[in-house]
């Protein structure tokens, strides 16, 4: 299971939600998991309020969702 909190800590340099994101597609194609748990919210001051579903769509490769 891939776990947000984990990709946060992993990637701690990250200053924007857009970032978080393209972290999460490269993690989906190459690490081999198929659950997602959102354990965490991201603290970015770009977080949309719908970040729960974007991240679910870059995880997922649900581009509609993703933009």
């Amino acid at each position: 299971m891939l776990y947000l909190s984990e990709v946060l800590m992993q990637n701690h340099d990250l200053n924007r939600f857009e970032d978080l994101v393209k972290v999460i597609e490269e993690k989906a194609r190459s690490s081999g998991e198929i659950h997602f748990d959102m354990d965490v919210k991201p603290t970015y001051p770009d977080t949309p309020e719908n970040w729960e579903d974007r991240l679910e769509g870059a995880f997922a490769g649900i581009y509609s969702v993703t933009r």
